[in-house]
């Protein structure tokens, strides 16, 4: 649906506090990267046994997108928001305050579940309130804040880990938290575009059956299967390059947590020129150089030695996640519009599942073998996924022709 004149200020004023609460949300993702060494040596545990602390966010945030997704169609997407934000400071503060290595698994699963109600409802809202044709810029506008959430969380947990300890990070997440929460819910209370309407035709749905509407569609299905893959192939191995630069290259936390916000460059570049990529490189288009890019990126990693090449190495894995991902986000948008909530909902749980079997995964393999091999094998899985996913799009794209 088209915004009226009069009403896209607040509509733009409500954008920009879902990308703040994206931000933190973000953050938080990813926070725990740097500390991972810190971990292993202030709870005496292995490499694999600390990586728990990101998988079990991811789980967590996962599973829950079962409960927001419907949720968010019939109780309001916006305001659901703002109380998941809020809610999330309790477990960053049950983070920082745990002095045992269960209390960390304990808030951080916590920490996951109640920032699943934030990212994938703004998707939704954002799907709800903006037509089609424009949705992807917008979309990649409101990533603006998701992006710097991944810069942010990658430095700010390896600095205060490097300068104050590992707590002061999950602190300042807290402190995120509650003061954006108050203001998304303001604006789900005080902006009229932000108020719901409800669904008329998907109220009278119970979870499952909208879960089947979504499932037994061709084309989510497609998308849901490659957004899964996605995240086993990215941000698996990504969560292992600071330790990587840590103990190969000797760089503090804080360093490789600064290497490391080249990864956001990289994406904050795709968002700042998105109008203009989505126009020359359409969907397509977009798969194909967005895999192509991550390919390289891992390429460069895996063969060239050197702690610096992990900076273009890691904005080319930026500019090209955003490219596919986006698209792959713009596309969950539209598969089962009756349920958008649910569908962009089930979208991150995939995703997110996806991002906790990769760290399995990774953390796996490299208890028996190097980096090295780890970056090489995603080099070579994820131009192929790009590739495949464009050419579907492609298929996906006559057959509404056809039919229109």
């Amino acid at each position: 649906m088209s915004l009226n004149k009069n009403k896209t200020a607040l509509h733009s004023q409500a954008v920009v506090w879902l990308s703040i609460a994206a931000f933190s949300s973000a953050a938080a993702n990813r926070i725990c990267d740097p500390m991972l060494p810190s971990l292993v040596n202030h709870f005496h545990v292995t490499a694999k046994e600390a990586s728990l602390v990101i998988s079990l966010f991811s789980v967590a945030y996962g599973f829950c997108q079962i409960i927001y997704g419907p949720l968010g169609d019939r109780v309001g997407k916006y305001r659901l928001i703002g109380i998941m934000t809020l809610l999330s400071t309790i477990g960053s503060l049950g983070a920082a305050i745990t002095d045992t290595m269960n209390g960390l698994y304990l808030f951080r699963l916590l920490a996951g579940a109640t920032a699943a109600g934030i990212i994938p409802l703004s998707m939704a809202w954002i799907g709800d309130t903006i037509a089609y044709e424009d949705r992807q810029a917008t979309l990649a506008r409101f990533l603006a804040g998701q992006v710097l959430g991944v810069i942010g969380g990658q430095f700010i947990g390896g600095l205060f880990t490097d300068q104050l300890g590992y707590q002061y990070a999950f602190y300042f997440m807290a402190l995120c938290y509650l003061s954006i929460g108050i203001g998304v819910y303001w604006q789900s209370v005080s902006n009229a575009t932000t108020h719901h309407t409800p669904q008329h035709h998907s109220a009278h749905l119970g979870i499952i059956k909208q879960t089947g509407m979504v499932l037994t569609t061709p084309w989510a299905r497609v998308v849901l299967f490659t957004v899964f893959t996605e995240g086993v192939l990215v941000f698996g191995p990504l969560a292992f390059i600071p330790s990587y630069l840590h103990h190969e290259a000797g760089l503090s936390l804080t360093q490789g947590g600064m290497v490391m916000m080249s990864f956001g460059v990289g994406g904050f570049s795709y968002t700042f020129f998105a109008r203009y990529f989505v126009g020359l490189l359409g969907e397509v288009g977009l798969s194909y150089v967005g895999g192509g890019l991550l390919g390289l990126g891992w390429l460069l990693l895996a063969i060239v030695s050197g702690w610096w090449i992990a900076i273009p190495s890691s904005y080319l894995l930026g500019m090209g996640y955003y490219m596919i991902h986006n698209t792959m986000q713009t596309n969950a948008t539209q598969m089962t519009p009756k349920v958008r909530g649910t569908a962009v909902s089930l979208f991150a749980s995939l995703f997110f599942l996806g991002q906790s079997l990769g760290v399995i995964l990774s953390a796996q393999w490299l208890a028996h073998w190097h980096e090295n091999s780890l970056f090489l094998l995603v080099a070579v899985a994820i131009p192929l996924l790009g590739f495949v996913f464009g050419y579907l799009i492609q298929q996906h794209q006559r057959a509404l022709k056809k039919i229109s």
